[in-house]
């Protein structure tokens, strides 16, 4: 019953032009609902709506008849196997899923997880590991960092300037 009514409050959302709730409904209804596909199929079509191919592959990445641009955009966002784990918000057995390719995508995407992490990781444990599998090409990250200390120096520095000119 309620998987019903919030679908009717999505679909007024759409018609309403209210893009943004109904995309938060249907996120909702996937952490209560994660086998169906039909919700991840509408919620795909939303982020269609946003020009977002990567989460509208993130949200068909278990369909067998998907965009491939929008797969690869997926990938792309989510490059790190236990990163991917967690943005496919699976809960469950693998044997959950409503048809074999979903079934076959899961199995893979946690033994690319298992392997990244050097242990075996399952859907239900998955929220127990902190961090990830390291990134391969951090460069984006170390660029951050470097940014964040010469930020911080320069801070620094205009304080000591400003204490200084107090004595002055």
């Amino acid at each position: 019953m309620a998987l019903k009514k919030t679908l009717e409050r999505v679909d007024a959302d759409l018609a309403a032009g209210r893009i943004p709730m109904a995309r938060q409904r249907l996120r909702g209804l996937i952490s209560s609902y994660p086998h169906h596909p039909g919700l991840r199929r509408r919620l795909a079509a939303v982020y269609r709506l946003y020009d977002d191919p990567a989460e509208a592959g993130r949200w068909t990445y278990l369909e067998e008849h998907r965009l491939p641009g929008e797969v690869t955009a997926f990938e792309e966002r989510y490059s790190n196997p236990v990163r991917r784990m967690r943005a496919l918000a699976w809960q469950g057995p693998e044997s959950a899923a409503d048809s074999p390719f979903a079934e076959q995508q899961l199995a893979a995407v946690r033994t690319a997880a298992s392997k990244a992490l050097g242990h075996a990781v399952d859907w239900d444990t998955l929220t127990e590991v902190r961090g990830g599998a390291p990134e391969g090409g951090s460069f984006r990250q170390s660029l951050a960092a470097v940014g964040c200390a010469l930020l911080a120096i320069v801070f620094v520095g205009i304080w000591v300037n400003g204490f200084l000119d107090l004595f002055r």
